[in-house]
């Protein structure tokens, strides 16, 4: 549904997207990541025909962004990081607007108008001043605002930003309903933890160029090829890191009070041994867990800075 092939863009002798490719299946959503700087922005405004690539293709629905802009824009719905709040514009008067902008009649309007105040859970402020609500309720206007003309693909930029935990949470359930709906959905975020949590896909960008994309978990496995564990124990932790040392697949151990985190190549087979062998030998276990790869984790490995 979203196609980039070798996609170039400079601002005078400055690089901001370098040979850049990826894929985004009807349906699916995929998390870009990357530092402040490293393109994720150029690229979505590529994608919303803001902005003209130096070189490459790209296109929405099959739809090439340079040559065929209107069919791009009917089937597509683009949130900037910063939008336009009008004063003294109610939430109704501002979704009404934006429908005849994309010249809906006014009959089918009303409904439609209906219908996104309550995938977003706005009905309730229908009424309100745009500019007197939460940044929570902003950002679901906003949102609101996207959907108006029922896009097949929404380009997300920043929507969680400045949002509060609870806020980050409805958002999320909300795009994991849009997916449902079919909508294809190229999302950035410097929240890892919630782009894991709904993201098919991730793509990690820096300085323009793409260096790492594909299936979140097999993307996480990747770049952390062991397994972690977390033991919890009463009493006997120092007895336990000392025969799991001598374990040959156990790669690193490190022992934090009671808490003893485990680095290595074995299976659950090993794994039900330690636990048995630990017993016999007078260790209380309180428990264990495994600890999964993660995208923090993916980032700070194929990156030089921090998210932002």
């Amino acid at each position: 549904m979203i196609k980039i092939e070798r996609l170039f863009k400079f601002f005078g002798e400055h690089p901001a997207i370098v040979d850049l490719s990826f894929e985004v299946p009807q349906g699916k959503i995929f998390g870009f990541i990357g530092p402040n700087g490293a393109g994720k922005t150029s690229t979505m405004r590529i994608l919303a025909t803001l902005s003209r690539p130096s070189s490459g293709n790209a296109s929405v629905g099959g739809f090439d962004v340079q040559s065929e802009q209107r069919d791009v824009r009917r089937i597509m719905g683009y949130m900037p990081d910063h939008f336009g709040i009008y004063p003294g514009m109610r939430v109704g008067e501002y979704l009404d607007f934006f429908g005849a902008a994309f010249r809906i009649p006014l009959a089918k309007r009303r409904g439609i108008i209906k219908d996104v105040l309550a995938l977003t859970d706005l009905e309730q402020k229908r009424d309100d001043f745009v500019d007197t609500l939460s940044q929570g309720n902003k950002q679901r206007v906003c949102l609101a605002k996207t959907l108006i003309h029922d896009p097949k693909v929404l380009i997300l930029d920043e929507p969680a930003s400045g949002l509060d935990p609870r806020a980050r949470i409805e958002l999320r359930e909300l795009l994991k309903t849009l997916r449902t709906m079919g909508k294809t959905v190229l999302i950035s975020s410097h929240i890892l933890s919630d782009l894991a949590d709904f993201s098919d896909l991730i793509g990690i960008i820096e300085r323009g160029k793409l260096v790492v994309t594909g299936a979140v978990q097999e993307v996480a496995k990747k770049y952390r090829p062991y397994r972690l564990l977390e033991w919890r124990f009463l009493e006997g932790a120092e007895t336990a890191e000392g025969w799991l040392k001598s374990q040959p697949t156990v790669q690193k151990t490190e022992l934090n009070d009671h808490r003893l985190r485990l680095e290595g190549n074995f299976n659950d087979e090993d794994i039900a041994r330690f636990h048995a062998e630990m017993v016999g030998k007078g260790v209380k276990i309180i428990g264990c867990r495994e600890i999964e790869a993660n995208l923090e984790e993916v980032f700070m490995r194929v990156t030089s800075g921090g998210v932002s």
